[in-house]
């Protein structure tokens, strides 16, 4: 930042925004899922829930693909900003997890 001081209320500012977009997001979620439960919960009271099975297939191959794309752009952006370091494996890992579940995708014979 060019030898540029950053006030002490600018850096508490900065720390606190990941803190409270954690806090917002973890919100949002309790509250998606409470009121999932309930509507399940009224639905079984009223005979109307119909359980509907998972595909774990399709599941599989969505959060690979999407895993692969990130840990491959996670990957090309800290092996060309950084070189080969240690920040490296925040592309690696999820790269690597997302060809695992591509493979599991391929490997399992359902129908």
């Amino acid at each position: 930042m060019d030898g540029q001081i950053i006030s002490s209320a600018a850096q508490v500012i900065i720390a606190v925004i990941p803190i409270v977009g954690i806090a917002i997001g973890g919100v949002v979620v309790f509250f998606y899922l409470l009121w999932h439960h309930l509507e399940i919960r009224k639905q079984i009271q009223t005979g109307t829930y119909k359980h509907e099975k998972f595909n774990l297939k399709a599941y599989s191959l969505l959060i690979g693909l999407l895993l692969t794309g990130t840990g491959l752009m996670l990957t090309l952006f800290f092996s060309l900003m950084n070189g080969v370091s240690p920040s490296l494996l925040g592309g690696l890992i999820p790269l690597s997890i997302g060809i695992c579940l591509i493979i599991f995708y391929k490997l399992n014979d359902w129908n």
